[in-house]
């Protein structure tokens, strides 16, 4: 029997906990005492390699302060995760007893504990929750404490990856630096992590006699280097307390939370991290119940030709199967239709992520002129008019016949989130109740493991964008499939040159269902998508990291290694969440 957690989802008051005061530290990744730019190809090594720093993202914990006595305070669970690019840069202390301290220390990665603890029971607000960093090795059990990925110019001129991911119990470090400090109410540290002492000193790493990836195996002689380097990497910049604005906290209160409502109980897989579902939006079967009929009812297209459910088919993981969206009045978009399930461990949504959340997302497709082309406003008269019992099912889920966009946003929402996939043959072999085939199980084999000839690695190096057990990542890449770009993606929302041809990185679960692939549709089938990233590859100032550190075209796999990979993603298929009634219109 597959293993599951099943969880009720109630509204709970929140109680801001009583403490003494907090501690603050916030780390700056810097380069030469300046602050980082991104993707920029204007730093060199010690060697005279021109790179550039695209991804910054690792692990700092297990602080502890010096009293003036010489006694140390610990606070062992502290644990926070810092990330560049996700303009995540602090790490928070509660419980600090007031006082006057002289040093700070605390592990740049994980203690043992924390580094193999079992995800399933870790908060879904943790910064250890592998949803949330993107730093969890999946198979492994354990975390990358810090990885660190960009580009750089070979000899040849070309632009190659390079990506050092530091990790192993072995290879935590503590990190010691005077600081006075009186500590009262909330007091801030802000340090900077300067970079370009941890590749350059004392012991100096060069792309070409070092090699462009490391993921700290016995030995590794970049992981030590590191580990020797990181300790000069930071120092104290400047320390203050923090004012009565930037201590509050925001805690959202449930919407429209009727006076009787029924908890959903959410299902999922034991071996994924915990969800964080909206706090203001709570799960309850009246909601869950209202979306439904919302996603199937074709009222919300201008002619009422075309429902959610008509562009996210079930049977195919609530996609379409055309190469791009076809909208209710015949218009084709320039994008696939993205798949729906597992969207509760989504923090972003469409290709470019120009949604924050679900209640956001479903609203877009609805008001679309290539899709629905539905405005709210007509939408919500039409729906207070037609006939069924939509303001009865309305006033069960929020307390109110009232219909707006904003409840239907919600119970859509509600709705979406219940959509689970987690009943594939993989999850069957974990489990122990199948096995691989022999194919399957090499498939498995080069899927995890990476592909660096210098240290006898010779996988397909698939693991780094789909890793763990929801086969996916929050970030987006370029995975080479163009050099010049007529669709910008994630570059035309956030505006940055960096992120230009970069779209988002899907689950493979269910993949085989979902031909044909890609963000445009260009591949009808796996073996097209393998051969891609084994000769396809097309290089740019975006390509991402762990693609440009191989060689050109892509990994190189033989055929046997290429149908033994289409043979694992085939496991991928949860043919129960496929087939199911519950997930169709009655």
């Amino acid at each position: 029997m597959m293993k599951l957690a099943c969880i009720w989802f109630a509204v709970a008051a929140c109680v801001s906990n009583a403490y003494a005061a907090t501690l603050e530290l916030q780390i700056t990744p810097k380069m030469l005492g300046q602050d980082l730019q991104p993707a920029s190809l204007r730093y060199q090594t010690s060697a005279g390699e021109t790179f550039s720093v695209t991804r910054v993202s690792y692990f700092v914990s297990d602080v502890e302060l010096q009293r003036d006595d010489g006694s140390w305070l610990a606070f062992s669970n502290s644990v926070g995760w810092l990330d560049f690019n996700e303009n995540r840069d602090s790490l928070r202390v509660e419980q600090v007893p007031p006082g006057e301290f002289r040093t700070v220390r605390f592990l740049v990665g994980l203690n043992p504990a924390m580094n193999h603890g079992n995800i399933s029971k870790i908060a879904s607000d943790s910064p250890l929750n592998p949803d949330v960093n993107n730093l969890y090795w999946g198979w492994q059990s354990n975390y990358i404490f810090m990885a660190l990925e960009g580009l750089w110019r070979n000899p040849s001129g070309e632009l190659d990856g390079w990506a050092y991911h530091l990790a192993r119990d072995t290879n935590a470090v503590r990190i010691t630096l005077a600081a006075d400090m009186d500590i009262t109410n909330e007091t801030k540290v802000q340090l900077d992590f300067d970079l370009a002492s941890l590749l350059n000193a004392p012991r100096p790493l060069s792309f070409i006699k070092d090699g462009t990836s490391t993921h700290s195996r016995d030995g590794d002689p970049i992981a030590a280097a590191l580990v020797e380097n990181l300790p000069s990497a930071f120092r104290i910049s400047k320390i203050t307390a923090l004012t009565d604005a930037q201590i509050a906290a925001a805690h959202p209160k449930p919407l429209y939370l009727p006076a009787n409502f029924t908890p959903y109980q959410f299902q999922m897989s034991a071996m994924f991290p915990i969800p964080d579902l909206p706090h203001d939006n709570p799960l309850t079967v009246e909601r869950v119940t209202l979306g439904k009929e919302l996603f199937f009812d074709k009222r919300l297209s201008i002619n009422d030709r075309q429902s959610c459910a008509d562009c996210h088919l079930p049977d195919k993981a609530f996609q379409d199967g055309r190469r791009t969206a076809r909208g209710a009045e015949g218009a084709l978009g320039p994008r696939k239709t993205m798949p729906l399930f597992n969207l509760a461990w989504k923090q972003q949504f469409f290709w470019d992520g120009r949604a924050d959340s679900l209640r956001q997302q479903v609203l877009v497709p609805i008001q679309n002129p290539i899709e629905m082309h539905q405005t709210l406003t007509n939408l919500v008269v039409k729906l207070a008019h037609a006939s069924g019992d939509y303001p009865a099912l309305f006033d069960k889920a929020f307390g109110s016949k009232e219909i707006t966009a904003e409840k239907i946003s919600l119970a859509l929402e509600n709705y979406l989130l219940t959509l689970n996939s987690f009943d594939s043959k993989f999850d069957r072999v974990l489990s122990g109740q199948e096995k691989f085939s022999p194919e399957e199980a090499k498939g498995f084999e080069l899927f995890s493991t990476e592909y660096d000839p210098r240290r006898g690695q010779f996988g397909a190096d698939c693991f780094h964008c789909h890793g763990g057990p929801l086969f996916q990542s929050q970030g987006y890449a370029n995975n080479g499939l163009d050099d010049v770009f007529a669709d910008p993606g994630r570059e035309k929302i956030t505006g940055r040159d960096s992120d230009l041809g970069k779209f988002a990185v899907p689950s493979l679960r269910n993949v085989a269902l979902r031909a044909p692939y890609m963000h445009d549709g260009r591949f009808k089938t796996l073996d097209e998508v393998i051969e891609h990233y084994c000769t396809g590859v097309k290089r740019s100032t975006t390509l991402d990291p762990n693609i440009a550190k191989h060689p050109d075209g892509g990994v190189p796999l033989n055929a046997a290694d290429k149908q033994a990979l289409v043979a694992f993603l085939k496991t991928l298929t949860d043919e129960r969440f496929a087939a199911s009634a519950d997930y169709a219109k009655n």
